[in-house]
């Protein structure tokens, strides 16, 4: 009789072993929501992360600047005070000119912004904000993230997302649960990741998709949750009914 390799077989070391993995990469996956929460919020201007947010990131707003858009959402953080946004707000209202930059704008982005939008900074894939030239190019109206942009994020939420998932996959297949069901929770989150990227290109041009952004992404999440708990519970907890003969 075929017998397949089962947490019962498992060694108190090897569930250790398992289990610190599994809560590591739990409290990991927490944080990383985090970050797409304090990343994505307030780009419509109000509190909160919403699908405005989501489209806002991905398709643009034509009413609003790239510069506006930042300041609105994650960046409002590092303004000093309301004032300090509410001034470069109105300069961009005001058509962003030089003078006004050099007189009212470039002191507030050389206290707070420049430490990390520069070029002594060191840090790569930003904007500049050393000079009037290299801010312009944000006061144009807000596309949304740019292709090259989205290449860049893409490649590394498959390459680092999927290793991930494949490593969780692997010790959530010594669960004893219906083999179909088995069978469906492992492959889920990989569909569902590979949904939710290509719905960022498509987000970008049909600001509608968002909605499948967001459900995409969910999806990942909860079949992802349901491997961590039920290996965890299986693990520790359940014990198999042992056949009587």
């Amino acid at each position: 009789m075929l017998h397949f390799r089962r947490f019962s077989d498992a060694s108190v070391s090897e569930k250790l072993l398992d289990t610190m993995f599994l809560l590591t990469i739990g409290f990991g996956y927490l944080f990383a929501l985090a970050n797409i929460y304090m990343t994505h919020q307030g780009y419509d201007g109000e509190e909160g992360l919403s699908v405005k947010d989501v489209i806002i990131s991905y398709h643009g707003k034509e009413s609003q600047s790239r510069l506006a858009t930042a300041i609105n959402g994650p960046m409002e953080v590092n303004l000093p005070n309301l004032a300090a946004k509410k001034t470069i707000l109105d300069w961009l209202e005001h058509g962003a000119s030089k003078a006004e930059f050099e007189a009212k704008i470039h002191p507030i982005m050389k206290e707070n912004c420049v430490m990390c939008h520069s070029a002594a900074s060191g840090i790569s894939g930003i904007p500049h904000f050393d000079d009037y030239e290299h801010v312009l190019p944000l006061t144009k109206t807000d596309t949304g993230a740019s292709i090259p942009t989205l290449i860049k994020i893409s490649h590394i939420h498959l390459l680092g997302i999927a290793f991930m998932l494949f490593l969780v996959g692997r010790i959530f297949i010594l669960c004893e649960i219906n083999v179909m069901l088995k069978r469906f929770i492992m492959i889920a989150p990989f569909i569902f990741l590979i949904l939710d990227i290509s719905s960022w290109y498509i987000t970008k041009i049909f600001p509608s998709f968002a909605y499948l952004v967001i459900a995409s992404g969910a999806l990942v999440g909860i079949t992802f949750a349901f491997q961590l708990a039920v290996s965890l519970y299986q693990m520790w907890f359940y014990h198999p009914k042992k056949s009587v003969e």
